[in-house]
C-alpha cells in the first residue's frame, strides 16, 4: 500500500495514475478517502484522482506527535509536493475544507482550483464543543459501537437515513464507525474543534472555487457555507437537496455532476 511521508507520521493514500490534471481529494472527519469512491469513479478516465487518509483516521497509522489543523494542512501540502501535483485541483469536504481553504489562501500557486464541499470557515460554535466532547468521552469508555446512532444522525439527512433502497450503505457507513480507533480519533476530533477561524484569509483566495452543500446539513448549517462563500471572490454556491453533512455519499449524482462541470469548464478555458 503507498504511504506517504510527513512531519511525524505516514499518510496513506491511493492514486488512479494516468495524464491528466491531478485532482486532490480530502476527506471529512471519521471518515477516509473512500467518501469519494463515486467522484473518483465519475473522473478517473479523464483525470488523474488522488484520495488519502488524514493522519490517525482511515489506513493512516497513528500519529507519532500531536497535531492540529495546521498540521494537516501542512500534510497536504507535502503530499502535493512529493506526488508532484502542483498545479491540481483540490476537493475537501469538511475538514479537507478546512485543509483547503488555507492551502489556497497561502499557496495559490500549487492549486488551479479549490471545491469546498459540507465546510465553513469559522470556528467550530460553541455550543458544539460540550457535545463532541461528550461523545469522545463515552466513546474512550465504552467504544464508537454504541454511538453509531447518534453519529449517523450528525452526519446523515433523514432522507439517507430512512430510505429503504440505501439499507445496504447505511450499513456499511456503521460498520466504519464501529471500527474507529479511539486514541486517533479523539486526536482528529480536537484538531477540528479547536481550529482557528481563517475568515480573515478568504480574501486572499483568488482560485476558482465551487462551494457545493447540503440544505439538510445538521453539522454544519448552511449559512454558514454562504457566509463563507460571499467572502471568495467569484466562487459558485450551489445547494445540494435532501443532502446531510456527507453529500458526497449521500447524493453522488448531484455533487458529481457540479464537479465534474466546474472542472471541465477550467479545462475548456485552459489555453490550447
Amino acid at each position: 500500500m503507498p504511504f506517504c511521508q510527513v512531519d511525524g507520521a505516514e499518510i496513506f493514500y491511493e492514486d488512479s495514475g494516468g495524464n491528466g490534471v491531478p485532482i486532490l481529494f480530502s476527506h471529512g472527519l471519521l471518515w477516509s478517502g473512500e467518501m469519494f469512491a463515486a467522484q473518483v469513479a465519475a473522473l478517473r478516465q479523464t483525470h488523474r484522482c488522488i484520495t488519502y487518509d488524514h493522519r490517525g483516521q482511515g489506513r493512516s497509522p497513528d500519529s507519532r506527535t500531536p497535531f492540529d489543523m495546521e498540521q494537516l494542512a501542512a500534510d497536504a501540502l507535502t503530499l502535493i509536493r512529493t506526488l508532484s501535483l502542483p498545479p491540481c485541483h483540490f476537493v475537501g469536504l469538511s475538514m479537507g475544507g478546512f485543509v483547503g481553504m488555507r492551502l489556497a489562501a497561502r499557496h495559490p500557486e500549487l492549486l488551479r482550483s479549490l471545491t469546498l464541499i459540507e465546510t465553513a470557515a469559522d470556528r467550530e460554535p460553541r455550543m458544539n464543543i460540550p457535545k463532541y466532547r461528550m461523545l469522545a468521552f463515552l466513546a474512550r469508555l465504552f467504544g464508537y459501537r454504541m454511538l453509531v446512532p447518534p453519529i449517523m444522525k450528525i452526519m446523515f439527512a433523514p432522507s439517507f437515513l430512512h430510505d429503504p433502497n440505501r439499507q445496504e450503505q447505511r450499513r456499511q457507513m456503521e460498520h466504519h464507525l464501529a471500527k474507529l480507533r479511539d486514541a486517533a480519533t479523539r486526536a482528529a476530533l480536537e484538531s477540528v474543534i479547536s481550529r482557528q477561524p481563517i475568515e480573515h484569509e478568504l480574501s486572499r483566495i483568488r482560485i476558482p472555487t465551487l462551494v457545493l452543500h447540503g440544505t439538510d446539513d445538521a453539522a454544519i448549517v448552511p449559512h454558514r457555507a454562504q457566509q463563507m462563500a460571499a467572502a471568495i471572490l467569484g466562487s459558485k454556491l450551489v445547494m445540494i437537496p435532501r443532502a446531510g453533512h456527507t453529500s458526497t455519499v449521500e447524493e453522488p449524482a448531484a455533487i458529481n455532476a457540479a464537479l465534474c462541470a466546474f472542472v471541465q469548464s477550467l479545462s475548456d478555458s485552459q489555453p490550447a
